[in-house]
């Protein structure tokens, strides 16, 4: 991925929040699964009201401005004051304790319902689980994952 995308995503993210009048500093950083924009400052708290509303929808305008500049199996995130890694690794555990109960218990688990981002979070952490598989159902945006056991 060539250095200037990078920039050019902290530049415009830095513009987007500077717009909305926040004071926040923002670092990129180069991942395996694409660009990770992490912001920082004392208006941080504005964009992590409501469960993190704000943050969500700046992210899915950067990922609507930047998409077709990355390969489809980037992906850009953009966190503020470790909000999103915290959700993340919380949404990674409970897709392992739901894989594990369906495991144990032969029945389906649901969990949901999550947008696109979320959903490939649990999809990759339950594939890491041995005799469970994952599937999204619905047909909206935000769909439910349901857990089962694997049928030998």
């Amino acid at each position: 991925m060539p250095d200037n995308l990078n920039q050019d995503i902290v530049t415009f993210v830095k513009a987007t929040v500077g717009a909305m009048g926040l004071a926040l500093e923002a670092v990129i950083t180069d991942t395996p699964d694409g660009p990770r924009v992490d912001l920082d400052g004392e208006d941080g708290e504005a964009l992590l009201h409501r469960k993190g509303e704000s943050l969500q929808a700046l992210q899915h305008i950067v990922i609507m401005a930047f998409r077709h500049r990355l390969a489809e199996t980037r992906r850009i995130v953009v966190d503020c004051q470790g909000f999103r890694r915290d959700k993340d690794v919380e949404l990674r555990q409970m897709a392992k304790f739901l894989a594990e109960r369906a495991r144990m218990t032969g029945s389906e688990q649901q969990l949901g319902p999550l947008n696109p981002y979320e959903r490939r979070l649990v999809h990759m952490a339950v594939a890491e689980e041995p005799g469970v598989d994952s599937h999204s159902v619905g047909d909206a945006f935000s769909k439910v994952v349901t857990i089962s056991a694997r049928q030998s």
